[in-house]
């Protein structure tokens, strides 16, 4: 078995910790640690859809995502005119998933915003940010019930992410940023918690892998998703 840079066993994950109202101002708002990975989420709810939307009866749910200049060991510009490829897909990804998490025709004519800010990355970063999400999107609907905006809450099932990988030919959990960018593959999975897929993302960086090795790579995000579910729970 390779040894893991932060000595982990390879279906380990990292530690996370959830604080819950790291805001004042957001209706929802979490700061999610992944062991050195560190992301803000906030979920913001206001009246009104955006045009397509219009006349459907029902809410919308979309999602921004930023890295902070000091997320990383570089500075990373800001992105204020135009997004990055890698910046709008991420995003694109976090409203998808979030989306199936919410009945929107239960929400009415309402738009919630989840906007992830990374303040220091140490891969998965966007796993960390949907599983953060999903705490800010509950407390914020929570708020609209206690208010009576809402008679019930239109949350469907309960959702989070992880990252899997083959690293040096050996399925890893969670990986941190060495170990991404130097797999042979990876992947992030996004489960719902009864056990059914809302996305997967797999990739070969270096070589091709074959049906077993996908399994196995499946079969540890099952068990660290479990686990995810637990600490979302508990927060």
């Amino acid at each position: 078995m390779t040894a893991r840079i932060d000595k982990r066993k390879n279906s380990d994950l990292r530690r996370i910790k959830v604080t819950r109202g790291y805001l004042d101002y957001p209706a929802g708002s979490v700061l999610i640690e992944c062991g050195n990975t560190k992301v803000i989420v906030t979920a913001i709810i206001e009246d009104g859809v955006p045009p397509h939307q219009k006349g459907k009866g029902e809410g919308w749910l979309t999602a921004e995502y930023n890295m902070l200049p000091g997320s990383s060991n570089e500075r990373i510009k800001r992105e204020r005119f135009k997004v990055s490829g890698r910046t709008m897909e991420i995003q694109r990804l976090i409203g998808r998933a979030l989306r199936m998490a919410v009945d929107l025709s239960a929400l009415g004519e309402r738009t919630i915003t989840i906007d992830a800010d990374v303040i220091q990355a140490d891969g998965g970063t966007r796993t960390a940010s949907i599983t953060g999400a999903y705490i800010a999107l509950r407390d914020a609907i929570n708020k609209l019930i206690k208010a009576g905006k809402l008679i019930s809450s239109p949350l469907r099932e309960q959702i989070a992410a992880v990252s899997v990988g083959i690293v040096k030919g050996q399925a890893m959990l969670d990986l941190c940023y060495e170990e991404d960018s130097g797999a042979d593959a990876d992947m992030n999975i996004i489960m719902t918690k009864s056990g059914k897929i809302v996305e997967i993302q797999g990739t070969a960086e270096k070589q091709a892998f074959d049906k077993k090795e996908f399994d196995a790579l499946y079969q540890l995000a099952e068990k660290g998703l479990k686990e995810i579910f637990i600490v979302q729970d508990r927060a």
